[in-house]
């Protein structure tokens, strides 16, 4: 249960990504054993996030501080895959057409 600035929220799930998918995320995308940082892992998790708000939102239409951080994290995750574009052309090709990323 969280109790914070906007009062008690019993029954309210947190939307985070479990442990579980997460690991499951780096294992598909990590470039060596110990990589939990790299741009193609930073990018599948910022995409499994997205999904994640985009649903929600479809069925809490109102939710404005969920779309203003649905809105940031396409942002971060943009300056990923331009950054990964730059680097590792090849990189950002496979990754976007794994994840069903639209190319620029």
């Amino acid at each position: 249960m969280y109790s914070g600035w906007f009062g008690n929220l019993r029954g309210v799930k947190l939307m985070r990504i479990s442990k579980e998918i997460k690991s499951k995320i780096i294992d598909d995308y990590h470039r060596h054993e110990s990589d939990t940082g790299s741009p193609e892992v930073q990018i599948a998790i910022l995409t499994h996030r997205i999904k994640q708000l985009t649903e929600h939102l479809k069925v809490h239409k109102h939710d404005e501080a969920s779309r203003y951080g649905l809105i940031k994290l396409v942002g971060k995750r943009r300056r990923h895959v331009s950054y990964l574009k730059e680097q590792n052309p090849e990189k950002y090709i496979s990754l976007t057409d794994s994840l069903g990323i639209r190319r620029k």
